[in-house]
């Protein structure tokens, strides 16, 4: 019995669940000008996969790395949910003129 695709896809689910937060957080304390960061860590563990010879830890790497790039997109939508008064807006940051 080959258990690789059930772990792969558990690990997705729970990726996807961790990086949830993940995005919140970053956007409260640092905004969405943090997407950089995403952008090199996603790239890098992208790239680190190729090296990785067990194809399931390739696979879980790369899920963590395209997982990091998508929660860019991630970081623009939740500065929209937190306008929208979605989620709280950190207190300690200047609000820029687009916000009320």
């Amino acid at each position: 019995m080959n258990f690789n695709g059930i772990l792969v896809g558990a690990a997705t689910f729970l990726l996807i669940g961790l990086f949830h937060p993940i995005v919140i957080k970053a956007e409260y304390y640092f905004s969405k000008k943090c997407w950089p960061v995403f952008l090199v860590v996603g790239l890098a563990l992208m790239a680190v996969s190729l090296w990785i010879a067990d194809t399931t830890a390739s696979i879980l790497v790369s899920i963590v790395g395209i997982s990091c790039l998508w929660s860019i997109k991630e970081l623009f939508e939740q500065e929209k949910r937190v306008k929208k008064g979605w989620f709280p807006a950190n207190p300690k940051r200047k609000r820029s003129h687009s916000q009320p």
